[in-house]
């Protein structure tokens, strides 16, 4: 499971980085739309293959789709964001691109923390038990 917590926070950083650093601007091969949220970014399996060859399944994000939509075409539209279940697909139809951008960043700096703080407990009792090995060692 710790394996799996470290990919996903390494995804979820490197996503809130570029997200920050603008990642999600206009790009020049599509300047006609707006980016896509998550299947325009590195992070993606499928990034800039029309032929989508990875299943969605196969994507970290998934953990954070719910149940009724991992069967969705982009899957990853439906993350809820915040605390009012607001998605990727809400900010699409009825927001900005500012205000999907400070959702995504606010959604993934939780994330992020979420999972470090998990780490950090799991982590303890293993250093807890390295600590009384050694004071073993010492007798």
């Amino acid at each position: 499971m710790a394996q799996d917590e470290h990919e996903m926070l390494a995804l979820l950083r490197f996503e809130l980085k570029f997200v920050e650093d603008g990642g999600y601007g206009r790009s020049p091969r599509t300047p006609w739309r707006p980016p896509y949220i998550f299947e325009d970014s590195p992070t993606c399996l499928n990034l800039g293959d029309p032929t989508r060859p990875h299943p969605c399944s196969e994507c970290l994000l998934m953990k954070f789709v719910p149940q009724e939509r991992q069967s969705e075409s982009s899957p990853c539209r439906f993350i809820h964001l915040n605390e009012k279940g607001e998605t990727v697909d809400y900010f699409y139809r009825c927001g900005t691109q500012l205000e999907l951008e400070e959702a995504l960043a606010g959604w993934l700096r939780g994330q992020i923390t979420r999972i470090e703080q998990q780490l950090a407990t799991s982590t303890r009792p293993w250093l807890e038990q390295r600590v009384e090995f050694s004071k073993l060692a010492e007798t």
